[in-house]
């Protein structure tokens, strides 16, 4: 079945493209601070006076951020404007990042990490709300390519923060231009960004959005969150640490993998378009088992690298295809069916670092990534039951 539409296939009027690009702009928002901040680490690390295992622990509190902020959004979408709600996150998103990136104390760096979770955590229902409403103005599939500029986002952030180390800027200064910049964008293209209209007789309790289709896509949500966090997690580690090789050559084995996600958002749109919404997730999470297979079938460098990349290629656009999916359900407002999918995603995330973890822990790591080949068939088979 292809996927449907509620949109002409006229070309799109000027307005959709300026929509368009105004919901690209909020895509790589969140991705250039998240890959900013990351490619800063080791100084910021530095710059507070903690070791590994203390910055772990300190790491850990933007969860607390992400739980409040699912919360909050959970009972705010499809009563508060659509693009009201992203506005407001990604402006404190870019408040947030020259703070957090400045921080100094641990006080400092908790506190931003905290408002880091909520603000991204809070983004995430909303953009994707207004990437649906976009979506359905040019009449085809987009919702990879929306996915595709965040991730050109975290690695142009990257590059920045790269950048900026080489040079001696520190990650404050660093964070605020970027902040700067991109504020100054948002500003210009906030009145492009579509809407949702707000109607009163349609509200909702929370529980009447999680209809059995929407559970449902929220499963594979979260077991597709689980692979993508466990990979990002654990790829260079497999290669640098169980393989021996190093921790270029595993970091090389974490750049094949992003890069295959990247490659495969800015085409995932076209597959969709040809194969329907079930049929494409279907095949992907089974090139996610396939590719995780190829990593652990017989250990070795090459078979890694390909692996990943695999792995890479797969699950690059099942959440976008999921997300797509929960906006377009019969009788749901987009931003809340897209808020059920944040629901869903986000154990996933959180838990796939440390369930590998303590797998590998018991036994080893090359069967504790078994469980990516588990939770790709598993959602493979729900897939199977998507109602284009």
């Amino acid at each position: 079945m292809k996927t449907t539409t509620t949109s002409s296939s006229s070309s799109p009027s000027s307005s959709d493209l300026r929509a368009r690009l105004s919901v690209c702009l909020v895509f790589v928002i969140l991705g250039a601070t998240q890959g900013g901040w990351m490619a800063r680490i080791p100084a910021i690390r530095g710059a507070v006076g903690l070791d590994v295992s203390e910055w772990g622990l300190v790491s850990s509190t933007s969860a607390a951020g992400d739980l409040v902020a699912i919360v909050l959004i959970t009972a705010l979408i499809g009563r508060v404007s659509t693009r009201l709600l992203g506005l407001s996150a990604a402006a404190l998103i870019l408040l947030n990042a020259p703070l957090l990136a400045g921080a100094s104390t641990v006080p400092a760096l908790v506190t931003g990490l905290t408002l880091w979770g909520v603000a991204a955590t809070f983004l995430a229902t909303p953009v994707n709300a207004l990437a649906v409403a976009v979506e359905r103005r040019h009449g085809r599939p987009l919702l990879s390519s929306f996915h595709a500029t965040y991730s050109c986002g975290v690695l142009a952030g990257g590059a920045l923060g790269t950048l900026a180390a080489a040079t001696g800027v520190s990650p404050g200064v660093q964070m605020a231009v970027s902040s700067g910049i991109l504020g100054t964008l948002l500003l210009a293209s906030a009145g492009w960004l579509p809407d949702e209209e707000i109607r009163k007789e349609r509200r909702r309790s929370v529980r009447q959005r999680f209809t059995p289709q929407l559970i449902l896509l929220a499963s594979i949500a979260f077991l597709a969150s689980f692979v993508e966090g466990a990979a990002s997690q654990w790829s260079s580690v497999y290669t640098a640490d169980y393989l021996g090789e190093g921790s270029a050559l595993g970091a090389a084995t974490y750049t094949c993998f992003s890069v295959a996600i990247l490659v495969q958002r800015l085409l995932g749109d076209r597959f969709v378009a040809r194969l329907g919404q079930r049929a494409f997730v279907r095949l992907s999470l089974l090139t996610v088992a396939l590719g995780t297979a190829l990593v652990l079938v017989r250990p070795g460098l090459p078979l890694a690298l390909a692996g990943f990349t695999v792995v890479g290629l797969g699950i690059a656009c099942v959440l976008p295809a999921a997300i797509g999916l929960a906006g377009r359900q019969p009788g749901v407002p987009p931003g809340e069916g897209v808020s059920v999918i944040t629901i869903g995603q986000w154990p996933g995330f959180l838990l796939a670092g440390p369930a590998v973890g303590l797998l590998a822990g018991a036994a080893d790591l090359r069967l504790a990534l078994v469980t990516l080949i588990v939770s790709a068939l598993g959602a493979a088979v729900l897939a199977g039951r998507i109602r284009e």
